[in-house]
């Protein structure tokens, strides 16, 4: 349910999940906001007031891998594709098989602007520069290679798992895309979430006069300068009028209906919303709104997606495409 309450916050036109865990422990939701496709281990949220039109496509993977091909308004058209790639576990113990690699990727990579995300569960430090030992990482690997797909991240971890005492963290879940459409999207990675896996958000932008324009930041709210010495007061007088405001509101229990709960979690979303926006500075973020986004990186970005063009002609090598993503993820 955050997942989908944070879409609604940031306008998000489909969310895509891997691995829910209303489907791991059989609950049935439903979302006032959102049609939810469920696949095996994957689920897609589409909103239920967007413009753009959605057709699923079954192109296998036993449910872990969702294919949809997207129109705009003005006719434009891409396919977007969800995947959890993962063995699967029978009697608590992993398969040798996983189920994602098994689709019909071919017939997957026919659209020509395509966009896929998901958890990879691949290690490699042609995505993560902090990658630990290199593991599971062929498929997808060669998966980029033979359709020429760019990975498209902004370098933050995404997973971070405990054992003994020491936890670790890596990047295994992203976006990856043809050079044409890398060109046209930002990603953004949230870390404050309940899971142990933090949020990716996608925004892609066709050129001016191109499909439906999408915003290219999220805005969120600038709460660290609220609780500031300088705002103490006002910081002070924020809580208390949401604190007088809930304070009103039934309290919830074990014997509460399912759709009390739904009407309460509608209230909250929408009233908490207003709240932050009356008492709190808005703030727009975007990938280059992390500290170590440089100009120095935005433009080598641009050379490797120049380099990869160049060798879909002919033009170029694939030891030269090789070389500058390395020159990149250095710099990043």
């Amino acid at each position: 349910m955050m997942m989908l309450e944070t879409g609604i916050v940031w306008g998000a036109d489909v969310v895509m999940m891997q691995e829910p865990y209303v489907e791991r422990e059989g609950y049935n939701i439903s979302h006032p906001g959102y049609r939810l496709v469920r696949g095996g281990r994957t689920m897609t949220a589409i909103r239920r007031d967007t413009h753009l039109e959605f057709s699923e496509v079954d192109k296998g993977g036993d449910g872990d891998v969702q294919v949809f091909d997207i129109r705009y308004q003005s006719g434009r058209k891409m396919r977007l594709v969800n995947v959890y790639d993962q063995l699967r576990q029978e009697g608590g113990v992993r398969s040798q098989g996983r189920s994602a690699q098994t689709a019909r990727w071919s017939g997957i990579m026919e659209q020509e602007k395509i966009l896929l995300g998901g958890d990879w569960n691949a290690h490699s430090d042609r995505w993560d520069p902090q990658c630990p030992p290199r593991r599971d990482a062929n498929f997808l690997e060669n998966l980029m290679d033979e359709y020429d797909l760019i990975n498209v991240t902004d370098g933050e971890e995404t997973h971070s798992n405990t054992r003994n005492g020491e936890t670790s963290r890596s990047l295994i879940d992203f976006f990856i895309t043809q050079a044409l459409m890398a060109d046209r999207l930002e990603t953004s990675t949230y870390l404050t979430t309940t899971s142990d896996y933090a949020i990716v958000c996608a925004q892609l932008r066709w050129d001016e006069g191109e499909g439906v324009k999408v915003p290219r930041t999220i805005t969120e709210w600038d709460i660290d300068g609220l609780k500031s010495k300088e705002e103490e007061e006002n910081y002070k007088k924020a809580q208390k009028e949401w604190k007088d405001k809930s304070s009103k509101r039934p309290v919830l229990n074990e014997k509460s209906s399912g759709d009390e709960l739904q009407r309460e979690a509608e209230w909250i979303q929408r009233n908490f919303v207003n709240h932050l926006n009356r008492c709190w500075k808005k703030v727009k973020v975007c990938a280059r709104s992390k500290w170590w986004w440089t100009a120095e990186i935005a433009e080598n970005r641009k050379i490797l997606g120049s380099i990869k063009r160049a060798r879909k002609k002919g033009e170029a090598t694939q030891q030269q495409v090789k070389r500058q993503r390395s020159n990149l993820t250095r710099m990043i």
